[in-house]
């Protein structure tokens, strides 16, 4: 009771939680039957400290309204893009055009190394770059190499550029014309094996590659460390570097260039060709640049390489009797002839002879056809040949077209820069293929619109595609047609007296061109 009465006593407006001990001597309960006070009964009595310490609280709080003003002007500040995971963020830039890739590297250090981590092709200009192991630290993924250009040491101090389809290069004034430009401007084989030992390692992935003046025990540490590299181009090679190609396995594009005239120099004949057929025996495409050889070698690429699909020379060095062996290519698809000065050296007879039995593409491009025994000799191994092309070849006249028509099976018919090919001797060839369907004829100037008789005229309306210029200043008047170019020109220069008028001394043209 005491208790009681001496909590509704206290003043409501004080903050003490103190409280009087109940006097035993008034309070009539015995001292053994007494119980002491409990913090609950206080708080639900006095609820004044309780609201007090509620009203504190929410001063000390932050009101969400004044946050919400003042979090969100800062917002704008905020990088948003540092929330996402560099896999997301890799997946947004993925999707970026490739004009857009390379200005988004240099919004920050983090986007930087995102675009090398997408970046898969590159090209070397700078040997160091590899050397330093920048190129790996920067680009980690790559899957496709180009060390050409990065393997040449230019003459700095020379304003001479030597071009090529195949590379650039400063060169100086003092060679001459029985001088290799790039003999003394290569890399030593020791310091382009070490680089490709660096690239092996740090791309396992690699798929492609380009290299020049690499020694065998440079392709071997790529060979080996890179086992799914499927596309290598290979210059100045020679039989014993063939060695370290015959490791890769999974080789299936491969470009081997041998001799370049005024460029470089080097052999590669029917050791290696053999080494190189029973090494990569998973070839699907092979091309031969200035490579020496024979019936043997060829016949080794043919009997070990059954995918064999394509099929390029470029300026070769051929021993007389090759075209014989062409046959062991079963699967040999396409036959392409590039800036051959000679398709064979020797003419086989014909009892040697048999065709390509998968053969569907036959291309000559800038080669001499000069010889008939030759040309006829070709012909007859490509005899099941659907499509045949001939670009800016010399000696194709009506007569070496002629040898054309021992193809029976030719869809496809395609000349451009033949300009000794006349429309008699196109007739006496194309009316024999009842199977043609498509011709594209350009800049052949012999062969003449007046000269088309009745029958060739006939064919074209039956072909499904045609294409005829064989005269490019034909195009003129129809690129022209309907505009004002040639028109007023006619008109001005129609009579001598305006030609006068341009030349008088009184004209006041010539007054203001002379201020």
């Amino acid at each position: 009771m005491g208790y009681r009465e001496t909590a509704e006593e206290d003043d409501h407006e004080t903050m003490s939680l103190r409280c009087e001990k109940p006097n035993p001597k008034t309070s009539p309960l015995p001292p053994s039957k007494r119980r002491t006070a409990r913090w609950s009964d206080i708080w639900l009595k006095n609820t004044t400290p309780l609201k007090n310490m509620i009203f504190a609280m929410q001063l000390a709080s932050p009101n969400p309204k004044s946050t919400h003003r003042t979090l969100i002007p800062n917002w704008a500040n905020i990088d948003r893009t540092s929330v996402l995971s560099d896999e997301i963020l890799l997946k947004i830039l993925a999707k970026l055009p490739e004009s857009q890739r390379k200005p988004s590297s240099v919004v920050c250090k983090r986007w930087l190394n995102l675009h090398g981590r997408l970046v898969r092709s590159i090209k070397i200009l700078d040997w160091n770059f590899l050397q330093s192991g920048r190129l790996i630290s920067r680009f980690p993924n790559l899957n496709q190499v180009d060390l050409l250009s990065g393997s040449l040491i230019p003459d700095q101090n020379s304003g001479i550029s030597l071009s090529c389809r195949m590379l650039s290069v400063h060169t100086g004034s003092g060679f001459s014309p029985n001088q290799r430009v790039l003999e003394s401007n290569l890399l030593p084989a020791e310091v382009v094996d070490r680089g490709l030992d660096g690239l092996a390692s740090g791309c396992p992935n690699l798929r492609k590659l380009v290299v020049i003046g690499a020694s065998e025990l440079g392709l071997l540490s790529v060979a080996e460390e890179c086992p799914t590299l499927q596309e290598l181009e290979l210059h100045k090679c020679s039989d014993n570097v063939l060695r370290g190609i015959a490791a890769c396995e999974n080789l299936q594009v491969l470009k081997l260039v041998a001799n370049v005239d005024v460029l470089y120099s080097s052999v590669v004949s029917d050791i290696g060709l053999t080494i190189l057929a029973q090494g990569c025996t998973r070839l699907v495409k092979l091309e031969l640049w200035g490579c020496e050889g024979s019936y043997d070698g060829i016949k080794a690429i043919g009997q070990c390489c059954q995918m064999l699909e394509e099929l390029t020379f470029c300026d070769h060095r051929m021993d007389g009797g090759w075209l014989a062996a062409l046959p062991y290519c079963e699967n040999l698809k396409t036959l392409r002839f590039q800036s051959c000065k000679r398709i064979e050296t020797v003419p086989v007879p014909d009892e040697y002879l048999s065709a390509c039995p998968a053969l569907e593409r036959l291309h000559l491009e800038k080669c001499q056809l000069r010889d008939k025994k030759i040309v006829r000799a070709l012909f007859m191994v490509c005899r099941p040949a659907k499509e045949i092309v001939f670009k800016n070849c010399w000696g194709l006249e009506n007569d070496m077209f002629r040898l054309a028509s021992t193809c029976r099976r030719v869809k496809l018919l395609s000349l451009e820069g033949c300009s000794v090919l006349t429309t008699e001797g196109l007739e006496s060839v194309i009316l024999a293929w009842k199977g043609l369907e498509c011709l594209r004829v350009a800049s052949c100037k012999n062969l003449k619109d007046k000269e088309i008789s009745p029958a060739l005229s006939t064919l074209f309306s039956t072909l499904k595609e045609l294409q005829w210029r064989p005269d490019t200043k034909s195009l003129l008047p129809s690129r022209i047609n309907g505009t004002t170019i040639g028109k007023k020109g006619s008109r001005f220069f129609r009579k001598t007296r305006d030609l006068k008028m341009l030349f008088d001394d009184q004209n006041p043209l010539l007054e203001f061109i002379h201020r």
